[in-house]
Parts: structure tokens; C-alpha cells; sequence
């Protein structure tokens, strides 16, 4: 947006909406990598294990400790960490920061190793607490292979909650790039370990397994070391419940539970598909691709977002609290709405030309490609909660999030199921894509009480029923393409896909462009380097 821009609309200081499409632009970019390298991780477990019973032991196994690491260590290190530490930082300098990080390392190093060790000894009820649909037609087969395979996975909680807290302190200091980057380790390492595994001849299913132990130490490594660069080493304490810990501890429950209620949202989708041969894969395979888009917006957004209100709100300043969430807002509904059409429009073409291959069938492409329709429809919700949750976690409000989060939860038990009989594993789908507009409606009305903190501005409310109708035509052009392409080259599917993608971008850029959903302006003025406003003491500009 250009300076001007802002002074009309009465958001932000000049540099402040530039500052946050760089951050966006970092965490988005090296997201994006990984969820690119994620496909090609997925294309490789499809083609090597299709949606066979490996392949589903595996999802889950791997589900396991992502389910507990965002329940212990995103949900409260993201939300109530970072707001903590900026505080400590700003306000007590570097020094009573750091011990406030390494009290917090030690507690959360301390639980994790707990953790681990009663998951090891009681790792059979884990995995039928998520899956206990793994427990019967087969023999047992998937059962068995799941317990096996995650005892070797679930020491990655210890590694990547670790990480977390490092990304924490990083993005309290405008570094962004370290932490964004991490994740692109994890899949470097199992796409190594698949192709290893084929070319020796080794089973590919332990060797994911054993892959994901060693990416969890690569990635704490990264982020770790990135943290010393930036003046933040750590060293382990012992233990202690000190004042800013049980501080920590009481906002970071609340979160902590909130990020629970969505793993449980989670688990009982994996619990419903448990009991449809293939349906856990199905859903994976489709999860994956609308997280795309999702990760790559949602989890910059999430980033970036939620360090620069913790700064507004402290400071009081209210227009550009608002200036920021509706520039977040805008952001992510420019790049959201589009992929939200193009999955809906052609999710057999998109599935088919990404997974269908080897071990995986036409018949894993229709399932897994319904499943994704139904995900799609939920993916703004999902992508504009990560706009609206901040407002509340700046404000060291991490408890009505979470009762939303619960009437959410409530929403998708209900439809996951009680449906599950009437249409089968679409019913998790279903489930997940209703609690998400829920959550997001009552996040949105709850946000109210911080009144023009979070006030829709004028650009906004004028911009986003354009992204919305630049979006459509962008649909009717690519269903028409892919019809066409079908008709003259039916076997050319992946040039085909290709085509549509960039004639798609092009033609939302012109609709969008035309319609006014976007100015050249704001490309200029995301790229114009002006200086920093308002700096803080001991804050450096995203790395």
C-alpha cells in the first residue's frame, strides 16, 4: 500500500504495512518451498505406498507427535511465548529476556522428556485413541505397524517443541527466515530417505519413520544456531516455576487447549476415516494439498502478525492495530479466494496430476479429490482465523479463543459423527470445514469488544468483493481450459495442468487488476525499501 494510501484511509504508519508484507513475504516464500518439497515428499509416499495399510500406519504414527507438539509447544509458545518475550525484551532488555527463555526451555524440555517416556510404555492405547479402526478387518496389520512405527517417530515432539521456542525468540526479533526454513529440512530429509530406501532396496516404511527422528534434530539444530547469531544462546537450567513461568503457564494453557481442541478436531476426523479402508489416506492426501495455501498465508500471517499487534496494543495505538489486521486480511483473501475456486474447479485434474501414479489408483484420485472439495470451502475460514487470533493473544487473551475453539470442536464431532453412516469419511471433511466457519464466526463477533482495533477499514470492505468476483472468472476460465485441453489432448494432463495454472494466475491478476481487488501501487510500495517506523530497542528487520 503506498504512503498515501495509508494517510487516506487512516491505517498505519508509512512503513509499518511494508514492513509486514516482507515479513509475510519471508515466512510465505520459505513455506511455500516447503510445501512444494511436501508435494514431492506426498508424490513419492503415494507412488511407493499408495493408500495401503503402511502408508496409513505411517500417516498416523506421524500424526502422533505434530498433534502433541502443536497442543504443548506452538499452541503456547506462539500465543503466549512471543508476547511474554517481546515484553521481556523491550521492556527489561536482552539479559532478563534470555533467562526468561532458558526458564522457559527447561520446563518445556522437562514435560517433553516426560512426555515421551509414558508415550513409549503406552504407545498401543495412543495409537487406538487415534485410530482404533486400525484395530480390526485387517488383522491388525495397520495396528501393529503403527505402534511400531511411532515409537520411533514420537521422540520428534522433543526436537520440534524445542525448535518452536527458538522460532519464538526469533520472530520476537523480526527474524523470520531461520524458522520459516526449518520445516523445509524436515522434508529434504524424508524425500533423501525414500529415494535412498528404493535404490537400496530397504523397506520404505521404517525408513520414514527413522527419517523423521533425525529431521526433528536437523531442524532444532537450524533454528538453534540461528538464535546464538542473534545474541539468544541458551543454556538448560534446572527446572523452576519462577514468576514469569507460571505466567507463561497461565496464558499458555488456555492456548495450549485451544491448539488441543483443534488436534482433537484432528483426531476424531482420523478416528471416523479409521473405520474406511484407504479413507485415512484419502484424507491425508487431500489435507495436504489445501494446506498448501493455507500454510503458506495462514502460517505467515500467523508469524509476522501477532509480534507487530503485540507492539500496537501495548502501545495503544488502535488505528494501526486495525491498519495491520486489515492489510493481513486483504493479504490473505488476494491469495486465499483464488486457490479456494481452483480446488473446487478441478480437484480430480489437480489430485490426478500430482498423486496418481504407481501404488496410487484412479480410484484413490475420485476419494482423495471429493475430499478436497469439501476441505476447500473451509479454507478461507481457516485462513482468516489466523487474521483475527491475534487480536486476542496481543491482548494476553488466550481463554475466549479457546471456549470458541470448544463450540467448534462440539460442531465437528457432531457432523464427523453422526454423518459418518450417511456419507461415510466425507463426513471428517465436513466436519472440519463447518467447525472452522463456527470458529471463525465467533471469533470474529468476540473481537468486536476491542472496537476500532479491529474495525474493518474502508479499502477492506471495498477490495474484497472484488478478490471474490476476480476469482470466479479466474473458476469459469480454468473449467473452460481444462474441458478444452480434455477434449483436444486428454493424455497430456500435466502440461495440461501446467497451462491452466499460469493462464489462471494471469487471468485473476487481469480481473483483479480491473475490477479494482488490486492497485500497481501496492506491488511498489511492498518493494519500496523506506525506513522502519517507530523502532523498538534491540529489534533488527526480517532477515
Amino acid at each position: 500500500m503506498s504512503q498515501s494510501a495509508d494517510r487516506e484511509h487512516g491505517t498505519v504508519a508509512p512503513s509499518a504495512p511494508i514492513r509486514l508484507l516482507r515479513g509475510f513475504a519471508t515466512v510465505g516464500g520459505w513455506t511455500l518451498a516447503s510445501r512444494v518439497l511436501g508435494f514431492m515428499r506426498d508424490i513419492l509416499i503415494a507412488a511407493f505406498l499408495g493408500s495401503g495399510p503402511v502408508a496409513e500406519a505411517f500417516f498416523v504414527a506421524f500424526r502422533l507427535p505434530n498433534m502433541f507438539r502443536r497442543f504443548f509447544a506452538e499452541g503456547a509458545f506462539n500465543m503466549a511465548f512471543i508476547p511474554l518475550f517481546a515484553k521481556k525484551l523491550e521492556g527489561e532488555g536482552r539479559d532478563a529476556a534470555r533467562r526468561f527463555g532458558e526458564e522457559a526451555m527447561s520446563v518445556l524440555l522437562t514435560a517433553l522428556i516426560a512426555l515421551t517416556v509414558i508415550a513409549q510404555l503406552a504407545m498401543p492405547w495412543f495409537v487406538l485413541a487415534l485410530a482404533s479402526g486400525f484395530d480390526g478387518s485387517d488383522g491388525g496389520e495397520r495396528f501393529d505397524l503403527a505402534v511400531a512405527f511411532s515409537r520411533v517417530v514420537f521422540p520428534y515432539i522433543v526436537f520440534i517443541s524445542l525448535a518452536a521456542l527458538f522460532s519464538g525468540i526469533l520472530n520476537s526479533f523480526g527474524r523470520f527466515a531461520a524458522a520459516a526454513a526449518a520445516p523445509v529440512l524436515l522434508n529434504v530429509v524424508l524425500i533423501a530417505a525414500m529415494l535412498l530406501a528404493h535404490a537400496a532396496g530397504w523397506e520404505v516404511g521404517p525408513t520414514l519413520s527413522w527419517a523423521v527422528f533425525v529431521a526433528g534434530i536437523a531442524q532444532l539444530a537450524l533454528v538453534a544456531l540461528a538464535a546464538g547469531r542473534a545474541g539468544m544462546k541458551l543454556r538448560l537450567r534446572m527446572p523452576r516455576l519462577t514468576r514469569d513461568v507460571r505466567r507463561l503457564i497461565a496464558l499458555g494453557i488456555p492456548a495450549a487447549l485451544a491448539g488441543g481442541v483443534m488436534q482433537i478436531n484432528l483426531l476424531v476426523g482420523t478416528q471416523v476415516a479409521s473405520y474406511f479402508d484407504g479413507a485415512v489416506s484419502w484424507l491425508w492426501y487431500a489435507d495436504r494439498l489445501y494446506q498448501l495455501p493455507l500454510g503458506v498465508v495462514g502460517v505467515a500471517i500467523g508469524v509476522v502478525l501477532l509480534p507487530e499487534l503485540s507492539r500496537r496494543v501495548r502501545a495503544g495505538d488502535a488505528a494501526a492495530s486495525a491498519g495491520a489486521m486489515n492489510r493481513a486480511a486483504e493479504f490473505s483473501l488476494l491469495l486465499t479466494l483464488p486457490a479456494t475456486v481452483a480446488f473446487i474447479a478441478l480437484p480430480v485434474l489437480i489430485t490426478g496430476v500430482l498423486f496418481e501414479r504407481g501404488a496410487f489408483t484412479g480410484a484413490d484420485t475420485a476419494a482423495t479429490a471429493t475430499a478436497l472439495t469439501i476441505y476447500a470451502l473451509g479454507l478461507p475460514a481457516f485462513v482468516l482465523q489466523k487474521v483475527i487470533q491475534p487480536a486476542f493473544f496481543a491482548r494476553e487473551d488466550t481463554r475466549t479463543p479457546l471456549n470458541y475453539a470448544l463450540v467448534s470442536m462440539v460442531v465437528n464431532i457432531v457432523v464427523a459423527v453422526g454423518g459418518a453412516p450417511v456419507i461415510g469419511y466425507l463426513a471428517a471433511a465436513l466436519g472440519t470445514t463447518l467447525a472452522g466457519w463456527v470458529n471463525l464466526a465467533l471469533l470474529w463477533r468476540g473481537a468486536q469488544r476491542f472496537g476500532t482495533g479491529v474495525a474493518v477499514d474502508e479499502r477492506l470492505a471495498h477490495r474484497w468483493p472484488r478478490i471474490l468476483g476476480a476469482s470466479l472468472v479466474m473458476g469459469a476460465i480454468i473449467l473452460g481450459l481444462a474441458e478444452a485441453i480434455a477434449a483436444i489432448a486428454p493424455d497430456w494432463r500435466i502440461a495440461g495442468l501446467i497451462v491452466i495454472v499460469a493462464l489462471g494466475a494471469l487471468s485473476f491478476a487481469a480481473a483483479a487488476w480491473t475490477l479494482g481487488a488490486m492497485r500497481p501501487g501496492d506491488l511498489r510500495a511492498a518493494l519500496r525499501r523506506t525506513p522502519p517506523d517507530r523502532q523498538v530497542p534491540d529489534r533488527q528487520e526480517p532477515d
